[in-house]
């Protein structure tokens, strides 16, 4: 009984570990963008520079995310979790103290770094913890707590922002970095399911990161003509990352998931999609809120935060009942309704009335709660446990590079549609000419989605 007690104990502080790690990030990413106007003022940033400040920290995460699952597979994964936290507080302490827009950017890519270390390793930590018939259950919670983050963001953002100024924004991550940090030195240093040993496939990572860069700089400098050129090399620096990972002896992309798992691969490209069509939601509805409807940050964050409370009530939900019901249904439904929330948003202008950017908002959030959970248990319930690492950092690069390619056509049509000016009463136009583009390829992109959901087939989990 005692032997029993102790591994409940050890599974809740898993759960409680892993679940403020994924709260703290999206928390800044959704706080951030409230915060970004009042950092724009102060530091005398552009459109396109607000941009890079939103979506830096992302850059960096999608370029080392799978080197850093590999690193967690070969060394252990503990480790990488805590050394993530220590470098995360480090990081937001230099961005509340920054004094100059390089040097916020700078904080900010070395954010995504830590997230890095902390995503690659948080979810297979999870997973490990869990018996097979609790993995949605703690799954939804952990992914609760990543909604509870992105809700208490836009709010409590809005608040210090009004109050206190932009710092406090990073301020406050910095207890939260601290708690979790303390509580992952209870965290077995074997975890569960033991670690995977092998080489290091070191000319992947650089080729890898090297064509993530491209792609991200070359996206967000078009339609000049060098732009294009980088967009093309990091496509062929993607192509051949693949390459070159099917003759590597110790892939950090196990391409033999892909091939051989029709769950896995549909799963993963469902979550691409996914994110690719929303990441960018609360970027351009802030600048809408604050630039055009003239809202000040506290009101506007109030808005924004239905979208994520309504993910973080129903996400448990969702994420138990794909314990019991075929996760592609659930998963699929909930991909068509963030869908029909997109839409909306198309037909936003100066004297829309509020009502309909807070539908919208809910509908994304409820199709979102009903997506992500059930995709994840897919993902993670047809994946060996010596594999957990890569599985978990192949599912969240799928999440950062779909977050990263949704701020990078963001910031590319604002660096179309308002260009390199500071942001302003003159800026209206611009950013309100932003959204129709913007949304209907986003809505489009979730529609395809569906279908790569739907694709997928039956989990292994619905075999058990």
């Amino acid at each position: 009984m005692a032997k029993k007690d102790k591994g409940a104990r050890t599974r809740l502080l898993v759960l409680v570990a892993t679940g403020i790690s994924s709260f703290v990030t999206p928390f800044m990413s959704s706080s951030i963008n409230i915060a970004l106007p009042a950092i724009g003022r102060e530091l005398m940033l552009d459109a396109v520079s607000l941009g890079w400040v939103a979506s830096a920290s992302l850059l960096s995460s999608a370029m080392l995310l799978l080197p850093f699952g590999r690193v967690a597979d070969i060394y252990g994964r503990r480790g990488l979790f805590a050394a993530g936290l220590l470098l995360y507080f480090l990081a937001s302490l230099w961005a509340g103290l920054a004094q100059s827009g390089p040097s916020l950017l700078g904080a900010r890519v070395f954010q995504g770094v830590a997230g890095a270390m902390i995503f690659s390793t948080g979810l297979a930590i999870l997973t490990a913890a869990y018996p097979a018939e609790k993995a949605g259950w703690s799954l939804g919670i952990n992914t609760a707590c990543t909604y509870l983050g992105l809700s208490l963001g836009p709010f409590l953002g809005g608040i210090l922002t009004r109050y206190l100024g932009w710092r406090a924004v990073f301020g406050i991550n910095l207890p939260f970095s601290i708690g979790a940090l303390a509580l992952a030195g209870f965290i077995p240093k074997c975890e569960p399911g033991g670690v995977n040993r092998g080489g290091f496939d070191f000319v992947g990572s650089v080729v890898y990161a090297g064509a993530v860069l491209s792609l991200m700089f070359g996206l967000t400098r078009l339609p000049e003509s060098y732009a294009f050129i980088l967009t093309l090399a990091g496509i062929a620096g993607m192509v051949a990352f693949l390459f070159w990972e099917l003759r590597s002896p110790s892939p950090i992309f196990n391409l033999s998931l892909f091939r051989h798992n029709q769950v896995f691969a549909f799963s993963n490209l469902a979550a691409l999609i996914n994110y690719s069509a929303t990441a960018a939601v609360g970027l351009l509805l802030s600048l809408y809120l604050q630039y055009v409807k003239g809202l000040d940050a506290e009101t506007a964050g109030m808005i924004l935060v239905g979208q994520p409370v309504v993910m973080a009530v129903f996400s448990p939900i969702a994420g138990r009942l794909s314990d019991r019901i075929e996760p592609r249904v659930i998963a699929s439904i909930g991909m068509a309704t963030t869908a029909m929330g997109l839409l909306l948003f198309i037909f936003l202008t100066a004297d829309t009335g509020l009502v309909l950017v807070i539908a919208g908002l809910l509908l994304v959030g409820f199709g979102f709660a009903l997506f992500s959970a059930p995709n994840t248990n897919a993902v993670m319930g047809v994946v060996a446990r010596k594999d957990y690492g890569i599985g978990s950092a192949t599912l969240g690069t799928m999440r950062l590079l779909g977050q990263m390619l949704s701020l990078g056509l963001a910031t590319m049509l604002l660096r179309i549609f308002v260009g390199r000016t500071r942001l302003g009463p003159q800026s209206q136009p611009g950013l309100v000419r932003v959204l129709r583009p913007a949304f209907i390829l986003f809505s489009l992109l979730c529609t395809a989605g569906v279908f790569a959901s739907l694709a997928r087939g039956k989990s292994l989990l619905s075999k058990h």
